[in-house]
């Protein structure tokens, strides 16, 4: 037995039409059609064939809870990208803060509506 994947992250948010604006306007991800009714709103939303976010509307235990400044000190979720200059100008025409790697890496980390940490790094197609 060894595990060899990522299926889904699940993310609280307080609205999911406002994530919805976030994930897919902005980031590019698409809605999967296929969530069931579970008895709350949200969204799955695919990254690619087999792997997803799962957006909660539920109530979240956290709230109120300072979060760093800097979301590479934060939990937070990391995604592949294929232009990053394009997605920061993009995030931050769109009024998101964006702060870079402090790792040298070519990646950014920015927040959701909802104060979720999320770094997006530079994937090289080649």
């Amino acid at each position: 037995m060894s595990l060899f994947a990522l299926h889904h992250v699940s993310i609280i948010v307080s609205d999911t039409g406002r994530a919805l604006g976030f994930y897919c306007d902005l980031l590019g991800l698409a809605v999967d059609p296929k969530r069931p009714d579970l008895g709350y709103p949200g969204a799955w939303l695919d990254i690619n064939a087999s792997q997803q976010i799962h957006l909660l509307e539920v109530p979240n235990p956290e709230h109120g809870l300072t979060r760093p400044a800097h979301g590479g000190r934060d939990r937070h979720l990391a995604l592949w990208c294929n232009d990053l200059d394009e997605l920061a100008t993009r995030l931050e025409a769109a009024g998101i803060a964006i702060s870079r790697s402090k790792s040298g890496r070519q990646a950014l980390f920015c927040r959701d509506p909802d104060d979720n940490a999320v770094e997006i790094m530079q994937h090289s197609l080649t």
